[in-house]
């Protein structure tokens, strides 16, 4: 007994140190370096405050969509909805986005809809959408603003981010951003 019992006993103490304060203080010590100090990345706009690299709800016409939320953009219970693509409730809800989505742009056919203006993402906080579907909403926002749709193409395409290093990742537009530099024009 002597043998397995104090060997395990000295394991667990090992374990315990190591993953309750060395690796914990190693990932706070490498968090400072980060933008922000390991808390995220605030921008101010409007005596606002926004976190940068978590999704924002913008619902009106003069906005941008963002990406739908499963947990309403509330990064303490980021998660999706854990429903299956099969799932009924889960099919209701995506049909009352894309037939919110609808009212809202008109002359838009379902079909042309991407995925992402539809769906949420695994953590419900992606602030980023495709730039297909930033091209997609620029008619709605230009008719709300009373800009011309030429203005707003300039600005999706100025915001327009490019895979890393040209070759990871597909192209993506920053919502937030893109829609504080709408405010600016």
């Amino acid at each position: 007994m002597k043998t397995n019992l104090f060997p395990a006993i000295k394991l667990t103490i090992v374990t315990l140190i190591f993953f309750c304060v060395i690796y914990p203080a190693v990932v706070w010590a490498i968090a400072q370096l980060a933008p922000g100090s390991g808390h995220g990345e605030i921008v101010t706009a409007n005596g606002k405050r926004y976190y940068a690299n978590i999704g924002q709800k913008f619902t009106e016409d003069r906005f941008f969509n963002s990406r739908p939320s499963a947990v309403e953009y509330n990064a303490a219970g980021s998660g999706g909805s854990n429903k299956g693509p099969s799932n009924p409730e889960y099919l209701a809800i995506v049909q009352a986005r894309i037939d919110t989505f609808l009212v809202h742009n008109p002359g838009t056919d379902k079909k042309d809809i991407p995925v992402e203006l539809v769906t949420a993402s695994g953590s419900g906080l992606d602030p980023h959408i495709s730039p297909r579907a930033a091209w997609l909403q620029v008619k709605r926002i230009a008719a709300a603003r009373k800009v011309s749709e030429a203005k707003i193409m300039q600005l999706v395409s100025a915001h327009t981010e490019k895979p890393l290093s040209g070759l990871f990742g597909p192209e993506k537009v920053h919502v937030l951003s893109l829609n504080m530099a709408l405010e600016k024009l």
